[in-house]
Parts: structure tokens; sequence; C-alpha cells
């Protein structure tokens, strides 16, 4: 059996080896099809988030599962909701995104976790990312290393209005992506190897005002960008690289309700750009929605 052509579980042939999907347009590695899911997807990297993202819900219920994919659906507060894990790391995430935008998704919320580079973010705190810079070697085979890899402003918006009405403290700005846990984000590797590259490397980001290290935004924000998509970051601060505090968990609720949150707010501006004939969420715009 070829198994680029099938479905391992089912033995189901699919396109080709060049278009891994069946004839329902059904995604070899989300196992998700058009329509079945909505167009606000929330990507935590930890397949044991997604059943936290959803218990925040009205109703949910579980999609798929292949791999690191677990996708979930359901409607948060009446709006069509779904959250798919993609796994550590550009390469996983990359996939998820292709298949998703395949199926019709087209915003992205990042919910993750990270180590903050600065001494007076918190353990328990949020970052709201920007921008990131592309450590990671999945955008770079998407597009030259000068192409930005930028958070839609909307996103961030509404992460933004999300976390101040939920009274989460937070902090925004710019993020960085690493493929490399350990070396890449200047931790000693295995019996203590540390290229000299690398050793000062989170020190080096923090001259600069970047705020945290972590795994997936940069490749997200790429190809969202691309494809003409809109995406976003939130991720609980769970260690701090100046303070050396590491706490498993910290704030990962808040980020989970910050982008849950998130969702919802910009279901409320896209619905009323629609009436209005607007593509462009402005301040005059959500002023407007603030009075009703």
């Amino acid at each position: 059996m070829n198994y680029m052509v099938f479905y391992v579980e089912t033995g189901k042939k699919l396109k080709s080896a060049s278009t891994p999907e069946d004839e329902t347009g059904r995604q070899y590695h989300i196992s998700i099809k058009p329509g079945e899911i909505p167009r606000y997807v929330l990507l935590p990297g930890d397949p044991g988030r997604v059943p936290i993202i959803a218990s925040f819900w009205d109703e949910h219920r579980k999609l798929s599962e292949h791999r690191e994919y677990l996708t979930y659906v359901g409607t948060y507060k009446g709006v069509r909701i779904a959250a798919t894990s993609t796994g550590i790391g550009g390469p996983a995430a990359a996939i998820a995104i292709e298949e998703l935008l395949r199926v019709g998704a087209n915003t992205f919320i990042r919910v993750g976790t990270t180590g903050a580079l600065r001494k007076e973010i918190r353990v328990g705190d949020v970052i709201i990312s920007t921008g990131a810079v592309r450590y990671d070697g999945t955008s770079k085979i998407y597009v030259d290393p000068e192409y930005p890899a930028v958070a839609s402003y909307e996103v961030v918006l509404a992460l933004i209005g999300a976390a101040e009405e939920l009274g989460v403290r937070y902090h925004v700005g710019l993020t960085a992506s690493s493929d490399s846990f350990y070396i890449g984000q200047g931790r000693p590797g295995y019996k203590g190897y540390l290229p000299r590259r690398w050793a000062t490397i989170h020190k080096d980001l923090a001259e600069v005002n970047v705020l945290n290290f972590e795994m997936e935004a940069a490749t997200l924000f790429t190809l969202s960008n691309i494809y003409g998509a809109r995406a976003g970051a939130v991720c609980a601060v769970i260690a701090n690289r100046v303070t050396e505090e590491f706490v498993a968990g910290a704030g990962v609720e808040d980020a989970v309700k910050v982008g849950n949150e998130a969702v919802r707010i910009l279901a409320e501006w896209d619905e009323e750009l629609s009436k209005i004939g607007k593509k462009y969420v402005t301040p005059q715009l959500i002023a407007r929605l603030a009075r009703k």
C-alpha cells in the first residue's frame, strides 16, 4: 500500500500524492472537510488544551482527531467557533494552517504558552503578539526572510479588548519564534552543549524589546499574510528567563478566556462591517458599537 495515497486508518484512496484529500475535500492530516469548520479557529499547540478551551463555550463536540491534530467545534456566546491543536513548532503548525484554510477557516488565534524575556513580565501574565522574529525554518520555505511576520491588527485589537474586559494582566509587543526549545532559545542542550551563537540569544532579544520566546507565531503570521487570512496570538507566560521562574500551566486559563472573548469581539465587528459594506475595522466603528 502506498501510504501517500491512502488513509492508513481506512484504506480510503485520496485524490493524489500532491493533493492529499479525499473526494469530499477531507484533509489528510486534520481529517476535516469543507463545511465542518467555522471561520474562527483557536490554535493551541497542546491537544490537551483543546477541551480546556471548549469548556468555556456554550456547547461543543469533538469533530476530529488524527496525530497531533485534535479539533473541537461549538459556539461561544452565540458565535460558531473551533479549536485545533497544532502540535509543537512551525512545521506541524503550517500543516494545520494549510488544511484549515482549505476547508473554510480564515481567522486564527494561537493560544499558547511562552517564556518571557523581560524581568517586569510576571509568570501568569499573558502576552499579545504584534509580530514575530522569524527564527523558525518553516516560514523561510514560504518566503524570503525579509518578509515580515506580523499579526492582523484587527485580531490584536480584539485580543487587547478581551484582556481589558476580563481584567487580565497583559503585555503587547514583539515575539520571537524558534524551532528549537533548547539551544535555539539559549537553554543548554544535553551535557551542557550550547554554541556561542545561541548562548545569549534571549538576552540579545530583550535588549531590542522582544518580549518573549515561543515556537509557532512566526509561521502562523507569515502564512496568514501570504494567504490573506487573519491571525494573532495570545500566550500565557509560564516562565521568565531573567528570574528563572517556571510554573507549568500558569496563566493558561486567562489566555484561553482572552482567545475565546476575542473571537466574540471579532464576530461582532465582522457582522457590523458586513451590514455597512465596509472592509476594515476603524476606531469609529468600535466607538459606534460601544455606544449601542
